[in-house]
């Protein structure tokens, strides 16, 4: 049930916007290993003066933050496994893996409201968050 934002600054086609959004899910589904169906992404494009980064990136068009909200639990190896998925999944898409960062937030079960307003803590999941 992560909530996921990508953030870039050039413009994109549909197709390849659709296709970074589906990159990141994949890296995601087999980093925390959350059900495939589970789906929540979106992606912001900035003009490129809105969105300032460092002039030593060789190409910084195609800087990109993903920023993820999820429970807390998962293990340090994977979200190691969860960073460098991301990186080798948008590399394959052009993006240069080190103009990639991606945070993760992490949120006590609690304090996550899903299914019509209760609790993510109250509720079966249909996934464990301890990877």
């Amino acid at each position: 049930m992560p909530a996921v934002l990508i953030e870039v600054r050039r413009r994109y086609t549909q197709a390849e916007e659709a296709e970074i959004m589906a990159a990141v899910h994949r890296a995601l589904v087999a980093a925390f290993r959350i059900p495939q169906e589970d789906r929540n992404v979106r992606l912001i494009v900035h003009e490129p003066h809105r969105f300032s980064c460092s002039a030593d990136l060789s190409h910084p068009e195609y800087r990109t933050i993903v920023t993820i909200d999820c429970f807390a639990g998962r293990s340090a190896d994977a979200k190691r496994r969860l960073y460098a998925g991301i990186a080798d999944e948008l590399e394959g898409l052009g993006i240069p893996r080190d103009h990639v960062s991606t945070i993760v937030h992490e949120i006590q079960l609690e304090n996550w409201g899903v299914g019509g307003g209760h609790a993510a803590s109250d509720v079966d999941l249909g996934f464990t968050v301890d990877v």
